[in-house]
């Protein structure tokens, strides 16, 4: 399966997420750039989730119909092309990590998938739900993984 490669400009794979983009700092999403997008994909859709989560995997950003052939997304702002679902947090677009306090550093999961057909989830849907139906149109998919603790 091809790889697509996902980045941010604010912080390294397997780094510290800068305070402003978490939910007690200015709750932005972060600047995002990805290349290796397959040419016959239709629709890219993006997942932010910690798996860490003492519930379990609690949603931060889920954003469906991408434009395949965008490149990034600037820091803020929605994907071109792309409809945010509703979060953990209950609202529509980006909310910032926020664990709990004294517990070690949590890892947020940027997921890329490139899909050859439109994904389909509810208006709420549970991480789980986003993977098992992005993985049956899945063509390339790409990670980038953030820490962040308070």
């Amino acid at each position: 399966m091809t790889s697509i490669d996902l980045k941010s400009s604010a912080f390294s794979d397997h780094a510290a997420i800068p305070r402003q983009y978490a939910l007690e700092g200015e709750n932005v999403s972060p600047p995002l750039t990805w290349s290796g997008v397959p040419y016959d994909a239709v629709e890219l859709v993006l997942l932010c989730e910690d798996p860490d989560a003492p519930s379990g995997s609690f949603v931060h950003w889920i954003v469906v119909g991408i434009d395949p052939h965008s490149d990034g997304v600037e820091a803020g702002q929605s994907p071109r092309g792309g409809d945010e679902l509703v979060n953990g947090y209950g609202r529509p677009g980006w909310g910032g990590p926020h664990p709990p306090p004294g517990d070690k550093a949590h890892h947020y999961v940027f997921t890329l998938y490139a899909l050859a057909e439109p994904c389909i989830l509810p208006d709420a849907p549970s991480a789980d739900q986003v993977h098992q139906t992005a993985e049956k149109h899945e063509l390339a998919d790409g990670t980038l993984v953030g820490l962040y603790h308070r």
